[in-house]
């Protein structure tokens, strides 16, 4: 099987779901299209658009790595540790602290998906606290 074809699988899979798969979901997806596909392929298929810069990996606290099509507008996000919400900021939200970290540390910032741990409004307006807390 060539790589392009499952990486071209992938990044349809990516596009169609709008939405940050885990490698065994991405695989899943794939395997009724490409079904000689195995997850080592396609595990290796994401490492190689992460290292092109086609799709960005994450730490979203579900125990897994996560993977995002890169396409349109950079964006960030917030995560509530409560109930797992994920919020999605702007990169124009985030632009000045990356450029003040960087200038101040003379430090170039790679980083291109930047997400942050917290508890949202609803669960705060509920009282709940994120349970390592308690």
């Amino acid at each position: 099987m060539r790589s392009s074809s499952v990486d071209q699988a992938i990044v349809q899979v990516l596009a169609t779901e709008h939405a940050h798969l885990t490698s065994s979901q991405v695989y899943e997806e794939i395997r009724s299209r490409l079904p000689a596909v195995n997850p080592s392929t396609v595990y290796r298929a994401l490492e190689r658009l992460t290292r092109n810069g086609k799709v960005s990996v994450s730490d979203m606290g579900t125990g897994s790595a996560v993977y995002e099509l890169v396409s349109g507008e950079i964006h960030h996000h917030l995560v509530c540790q409560n109930c797992g919400r994920v919020m999605t900021l702007s990169n124009a939200e985030v632009k000045n602290f990356f450029t003040t970290i960087q200038n101040q540390n003379h430090f170039d910032i790679l980083t291109n998906h930047l997400i942050l741990f917290g508890i949202c409004e609803e669960c705060r307006k509920n009282g709940e606290k994120n349970s390592e807390n308690n």
